[in-house]
């Protein structure tokens, strides 16, 4: 590989999932002979199943007076920024940090659900709900309720938390929002417009907002937790949501260099694209996004899907992955860490890059579906396909 000073190259890694905080259990876990069991809460949201928030010390990233300003949403959001800056050694430099240029995914903020429910209830005696409505945005609703529903407020909290002051990009969208992130991250770099980006998202599953919204196309999973690839349409869509925070700081070869930051690997390329999945439109677009991937050895090459697992779409999703990369062994890592919409992509990402910085050899996710891996991958390619949208497929490489 010919090193260019404007190689795009990942230097910090924050993550969270329920696999727990930071590098070191996700490390554990791409490592790990096995897979581990699935962390779950089955009860709480019944019949649906999500990966949940596991126990977070937030003071450990962000001081109580402004935790207080955030829902839990935000709270992760800026712990796992925190997390990737503190690893890639830029936390306590203000210079770094001042000039450090900030793309975020977001969905919209939490909503209090005790009134939405106290609306409902009401409008059920009343004819006159407009009225309804106005009193109760009058006498019910906290004014810094529709603030800390903006979704740029996340972006703005991680600028006031951690100092992060150059540029702010917010992005919207579901999966889509965390593929054109990591895109437009990735080409100001190449681009030399840019030479350090905190970069990613973050999603809470355990939100009865997000289960009804996912609900109305009826795209969970309703029975017991099954592994990715397995689920068959019969039980609800398949998808399982999971809790999930996972920032990058991407930098340029040279400025990396320059201050002797470890570089987990290399970014390649990176793509994303959108449009009607029906006759085959789908398989084109997997074939063709990131032309660069098609030059892969597949022996040293492990595939990240980000499939969601709605049943008929990650069929088709892996059955387009087995075509273009062959042998490459392929991981559904949602059916470990479950689907995080706006954060998929960049914790496919994270996970890919400590994969390939560590040697591991990971596990299969779920074992009648998914190859075993023969050797350290020197190389890795992320996928994310929406559940309803949107598709996007990045190229890692080790540094060499």
């Amino acid at each position: 590989m010919v090193k260019n000073p404007n190689d795009v190259v990942i230097t910090g890694i924050g993550i969270v999932t329920c696999h727990g905080t930071g590098k070191e259990p996700h490390i554990a876990l791409l490592s790990s002979p096995k897979a581990p069991d699935p962390v779950l809460e089955t009860e709480k949201f019944k019949p649906y199943v999500v990966h949940p928030l596991p126990e977070i010390d937030w003071s450990a990233q962000i001081g109580r007076k402004d935790q207080r300003q955030m829902e839990n949403w935000q709270r992760l959001g800026v712990f796992a920024a925190g997390l990737a800056l503190d690893d890639a050694g830029m936390k306590d430099d203000a210079d770094a940090c001042g000039s450090m240029d900030l793309i975020v995914a977001a969905g919209g903020g939490e909503r209090d659900i005790a009134v939405d429910s106290l609306i409902v209830d009401e409008a059920l005696k009343r004819n006159d709900r407009e009225r309804l409505l106005i009193e109760k945005l009058t006498t019910e609703l906290r004014p810094t309720l529709f603030l800390a529903q903006l979704s740029n407020l996340l972006a703005g909290n991680i600028s006031i938390v951690h100092k992060v002051t150059g540029s702010s990009r917010t992005f919207m969208g579901e999966e889509s929002a965390g593929i054109s992130a990591i895109e437009t991250a990735y080409a100001r770099i190449k681009a030399g417009q840019s030479t350090h980006t905190l970069v990613g998202g973050a999603f809470i599953s355990e939100r009865p907002d997000i289960l009804l919204l996912v609900e109305g196309i009826r795209a969970h999973q309703t029975g017991p937790w099954q592994p990715l690839w397995s689920r068959d349409g019969t039980e609800g869509g398949g998808m399982i949501l999971g809790t999930v925070g996972a920032f990058l700081v991407l930098e340029s070869r040279e400025h990396a260099e320059a201050r002797g930051a470890h570089i987990y690997s290399v970014l390649d390329a990176v793509e994303g694209d959108r449009g009607n999945r029906d006759d085959g439109r789908f398989e084109a677009r997997m074939a063709r996004i990131a032309p660069e991937a098609d030059a892969l050895d597949p022996t040293q090459t492990i595939v990240f899907s980000g499939a969601s697992g709605m049943a008929e779409l990650s069929k088709r999703e892996k059955t387009a992955l087995e075509t273009r990369f062959g042998a490459a062994p392929v991981r559904g890592y949602a059916g470990s860490i479950g689907h995080s919409l706006e954060a998929q992509f960049p914790v496919g990402l994270a996970l890919a890059a400590l994969s390939i910085d560590s040697g591991a050899i990971v596990p299969v996710f779920d074992a009648e579906h998914e190859a075993k891996q023969a050797q350290p991958a020197t190389h890795a390619v992320v996928t994310t396909v929406g559940y309803v949208r949107g598709e996007g497929l990045a190229v890692l490489s080790a540094n060499a």
